[in-house]
């Protein structure tokens, strides 16, 4: 399962309804690929085309979908985001990760 903090969810409906997108037939599709300073790295967009393969999650009105390999490594992560001048975006608190990068954009297992 994956969590979205209320902040979390407040800033995925405006992104979304900033670029027009449609929160009931578009998801968030969070994913995991190789690359960053710890050797994993977080992908986040908009989606609306689901595989066969797909973890569908729901928390807070906002649907999360995830790929079956990326789901491995994001078992009872929240996705939480933090604003303001000293505010990173976007933060994935995962507790698989054993490593993080300072900007934590990246991870290791």
């Amino acid at each position: 399962m994956i969590k979205v903090t209320p902040q979390a969810r407040d800033q995925v409906v405006q992104m979304m309804n900033n670029d027009g997108v449609n929160t009931k037939t578009h998801f968030v599709r969070v994913g995991v690929k190789s690359g960053g300073c710890s050797g994993l790295s977080y992908e986040l967009n908009f989606d609306n085309n689901l595989s066969d393969t797909d973890k569908i999650f729901e928390d807070k009105d906002i649907r999360i979908v995830v790929d079956k390999k990326s789901f491995l490594y994001l078992v009872g992560t929240t996705l939480e985001y933090s604003g303001g001048l000293n505010g990173k975006g976007f933060v994935f608190n995962n507790p698989n990760a054993n490593r993080t990068c300072g900007c934590g954009e990246s991870f290791a297992m």
